[in-house]
Order: C-alpha cells, then structure tokens, then sequence
C-alpha cells in the first residue's frame, strides 16, 4: 500500500498529463499536485486499478478525473461515455461535472450529470446528444440503464466517489446491479474517506489487483499550529444550544456547518442562533430541493453564515468558504466524525472542527481521538468575561483600522468643536463607546455552570417539543404572594418566565419543564407565582443559570417564553 503524508511531485508536468490539461491547469492555478493527485495519477495513467483512502477535500477529484479526460480520444467521438463517476449525492454530482468540464475545456470535453430531482427528459436528451463523461447518483443511473437511456458497453473507466457514503445511504444494491452492467475490462477506481469492511468486500469482488494507496494527515512540525483545530467542549444537554452560541460568539467563523442529530433539533437550534443574532439556515430531509438550493445560494452569497443540519441533509455539499465544522453532539462513529470534520481545512486553509459533548460521551469523544490520531482538545465554555474581551480585541482592532486608513476629512470641523466643549480624551471615549455598542454585546449574561454539577447527561435533547407536564399539584400552587421559598436558610434566586395565567400555565407546567430539562427534582424548587401574563419560581441560586438557559431553548405548553433573573 502506498501510505503518504505530504512527499509529493514539483509540479503536474512530471506525472505526464497531455499539453491540454497541463495548459488548463496552468490557468487554473495549480502548481503542485496533492498527496492523493500525486499517488494516483501516476497508477491510473498506468492503466491499474485504484483503492483509495482519504478524507473529503484532498483534492480526490482531480485525482481521477484528470486520467480519465486523458482517455479522451482527439477528434469525433463515440455518443456513449467512456467514463462514469459515481457519488452519493445531486450536490456532489453537480460539484464533480463542474470540475469534469473545468479540466477538460480544452479538449471539448462533454459532460453530464445525472440525479435524481431533475426531469428524467432533459438527461435523456443530453445523453442521446453524445456525452464523454457522466457523474451521477447510483440510483438515478440504474434508472437510465434499465431504460436504455445510458450504453455503458463502451466504458473504459468506472469511479466511485465517496464509497463509504453510498453504502450509508443504501445504494449497495444499486452498485452491484451497476457493476453486473459494465464491461469487464474497464478500469475501476475506489475513493473513500473511511475503509469499513465493507468497501473492502467491495473491492475484492471488482477491482483487480489494485493499488492501494492511502493519504494520512500530514503531522505539523514541531512548533508549527495544526491546519485544523480539534476541540471539544464538555457541557450539560440542557446548556448545549447557550453553550455554542458563546462558542461561535468567541470564534466569529466566516462560514460554518453545524451538525445535529434529528429535524426537531435542527429546527430548534437554528431558531435559537437566529435569536441571537446569526445568520443561521436549516437544511434536513424534511426540505425540498428547490429549498436546499435555496439555503446554499443564500450561503455562498454570503447572506447566510451557519448551516445547521443533519448527516444525510448535508452530505455532498461543497462549501469553499467554510471555516468552522461542529458537531452538536457527539457522533456515533469515527466514521461519521472523519466525513464531518473533513469539510474544513481543505486546499491548505486553516479551519476549526468543534464538538460538544456530554459528560457520558467522552468515552466516544476518547475513541475517536485514538483512532483519528487527531489530538482533540478539551476546553471550557467561553465566560461571560471572554466575550467581553472579545468584543473588546475586536473594537480596539475596527478602530486601529480606522486610523490606518485615516478618517473623513470632513469631519474634523466636528471633532474640532467637541474637543473644545469636552476635550478629546472624552470625545473619542464617546465615539468609541458608540462603535462598541454598534457592534453588539453578548446575547446572554449567565455563567454556563460545570455539567458535573447537575445530573449531566440525563435531558432530553434541547428544542424536544414537551406538551403539558402533569406531575401532581405543587406545593406552592395556590400561593399569590413573592415570599422567600420555605426552605429556611437556603439561597435561592427568582426566575422571570413570561408566560402565566393567560397562556394557560399552571404550576405542574413549571415543574415539568424544570425537572425535565435541567438536573434540579421537584423538591428543590421552592414558590411558585403565576400572574396573568408571567410567572416568577424560586430555585437554588447555584442553578438559577442552568434553568434560565434549559428554558430559554425549551418549551413550555408548546410556546417560547422570555425567561430571565427577576428584577424585582
């Protein structure tokens, strides 16, 4: 097996390419062949099949779409493809035709993707046309091939992208009907992030005598930062959603993706990020693609700066900007985390993987850290104090930009005259104060307490919908007044919660939201006040911060609720 971490070629000129793509890639900007392009062209220039193993944006494209458009042969050409590529996704698809027709401009080279989600008709003529090269989904072009729509007969090279991914997403069946459908002497090229067992049943039985080649993260040298970043955050389910807004407040991304398990949670979590100030879109299974294209539009636009969705939502998705890649919660497998965390970082460009998880998840967070070979560092959630320095770092730097770039000349006959009336050292604390209020201050002003104080662990996911709780009437259901909870001596803080009598709440609701989404039992809570339009609770003082934060990203009854400390 060839196992490389960085040795790679001069240039593209050295591994023999034709003048046409070496003149493409010129322009493009290419100077230097990646570890992946530098292992697996020489091979497929070869003829030899190709079993190949490295993380997303390695630059696995250019690996195998360069030797197959050197298969183009010069002048008039057959109608029916002599290469077809493989993936897992319409995204991907579309993003690997792109670069198809990108290297290939000057040898004429005509391309097509096919998937589902398009009228069946327009790939049936563009096939009928004549194409040299088709990317398609494995479903989709099963779909041609039993209608007669696509002749692989003449097929030279078969590439799978993204192996492990289609086998996820269930297209086992769809490759082997493929792979019964295509000449036996073509050539068959395997790219995967992961090497499960199974992609290796799958080599067996139809690559022959391949060359294995796997790329492994190129170690920094010593003194010399990672180009990614791996850090996990350990925090309480109830505190997850507070704990990545002060996460993502501190790190100020350009662009970044966040993973969620479910819908219900992604739904929830891009509410809360709204709420906060960010850009944030959704992206699940539940969305057509007509609002998948839209959410990415408005991404690549830059009218949109988080991405917050499930595994199969996002997979395929080219996002050249992103600079932050979270897992809201811990993946299940190292698989999972290898595909996610292989979004950032690409093309030499520093990125940050971030992960939150819960106390009972760092035996998996531990597991993957073996694994990977990849050190994740465990840090605390940022305080209330960091986001003020951050705020602070980013005015001090907005107004030496400003004096670099030297001010509006216009203006000075105003500044003049304040300084007369005040002196300067008040006007530019004035000014400045203004453009630190402009830029905005933190969305909260709660410490998020250590999960091992709490019953870390045992709620239930954050934004989970939760209806009426009817646990029984409590203790202090009938009382009207503000006195301090019974319990004598203890230290308790009041909690406003902007919901009451109108809405419908009733204590056993109160009750219910509080033991369910936090730590806290029944008998730590002390009185509870229900007016017409909010209600105050006392809870331990220690905790007042976890219950505003659980509730703040719950429900209660069905409805949101403004919750903060009482000021009364």
């Amino acid at each position: 097996m060839t196992d490389r971490a960085g040795e790679q070629p001069l240039s593209f000129t050295t591994l023999a390419l034709r003048a046409e793509l070496l003149e493409t890639l010129g322009e493009l900007g290419y100077e230097e062949p990646t570890p992946i392009q530098a292992a697996s062209i020489p091979a497929l220039l070869q003829g030899r099949d190709v079993l190949g193993q490295a993380a997303t944006g390695t630059g696995k494209t250019a690996a195998f779409v360069l030797p197959l458009l050197e298969r183009l042969a010069e002048g008039k050409r057959p109608r029916d493809p002599v290469g077809l590529i493989l993936v897992p996704t319409r995204e991907l698809a579309l993003q690997v035709a792109r670069a198809a027709e990108r290297y290939g401009q000057r040898l004429g080279a005509r391309v097509q993707a096919v998937y589902g989600g398009q009228p069946i008709g327009v790939q049936i003529r563009a096939l009928a046309a004549g194409v040299d090269v088709v990317v398609a989904t494995p479903g989709r072009a099963l779909d041609h091939l039993n209608r007669g729509t696509l002749d692989l007969s003449g097929l030279e090279m078969l590439v799978l992208d993204e192996a492990d991914e289609m086998l996820d997403m269930g297209f086992a069946e769809d490759l082997e009907a493929i792979f019964s459908g295509v000449p036996e002497g073509r050539q068959t090229v395997l790219f995967s992030a992961t090497m499960p067992a199974r992609i290796g049943a799958i080599a067996g039985r139809h690559l022959r005598d391949p060359e294995r080649i796997r790329i492994t993260e190129t170690v920094p040298a010593d003194g010399e930062a990672p180009r990614v970043r791996h850090v996990a955050y350990v925090v309480a389910r109830a505190h997850k959603a507070a704990a990545l807004g002060r996460v993502l407040d501190v790190e100020g991304p350009t662009a970044a993706l966040v993973f969620c398990r479910t819908r219900e949670v992604v739904d929830s979590l891009t509410e809360t990020l709204i709420g906060r100030g960010y850009r944030a879109e959704a992206l699940h299974g539940g969305m057509g693609q007509e609002q998948r294209d839209r959410v990415m539009g408005r991404l690549r636009a830059g009218t949109a700066e988080l991405i917050v969705a499930t595994d199969v939502a996002a997979r395929g998705l080219d996002i050249e900007q992103l600079s932050h890649v979270v897992n809201f919660d811990v993946p299940s497998s190292v698989e999972i985390y290898v595909h996610r965390m292989g979004r950032v970082g690409r093309a030499g460009r520093d990125g940050v993987a971030i992960t939150l998880a819960e106390p009972r998840e760092l035996r998996m967070l531990k597991t993957i850290e073996h694994v990977t070979r990849r050190p994740i560092a465990v840090e605390k959630v940022p305080s209330v104090a960091d986001l003020s320095a951050r705020r602070a770092d980013a005015t001090r730097q907005a107004v030496r930009d400003a004096l670099l770039a030297g001010g509006d000349e216009t203006l000075r006959p105003l500044v003049e005259s304040l300084a007369e009336e005040f002196g300067p050292l008040e006007v530019a604390l004035a000014a400045v104060s203004l453009l630190h209020a402009a830029a905005g201050g933190p969305a909260d002003t709660h410490e998020i307490p250590e999960p091992a104080q709490y019953g870390a662990g045992r709620d239930r996911p954050v934004g989970a919908s939760r209806g009426p709780v009817e646990r029984g009437r409590h203790r202090s259901e009938h009382r009207g007044d503000h006195r301090p909870a019974a319990a004598p001596g203890r230290n308790v803080a009041r909690v406003y919660i902007g919901l009451g009598r109108q809405d419908g709440v009733r204590p056993g609701d109160l009750v219910g939201a509080i033991t369910g989404e936090t730590g806290l039992r029944g008998g730590q809570i002390g009185s509870i006040d229900i007016a017409p339009r909010f209600s105050i609770v006392e809870v331990p003082a220690e905790a007042a911060g976890e219950v505003i934060s659980a509730l703040q990203a719950a429900k209660i009854r069905g409805r949101r609720a403004t919750v903060r400390p009482d000021r009364a």
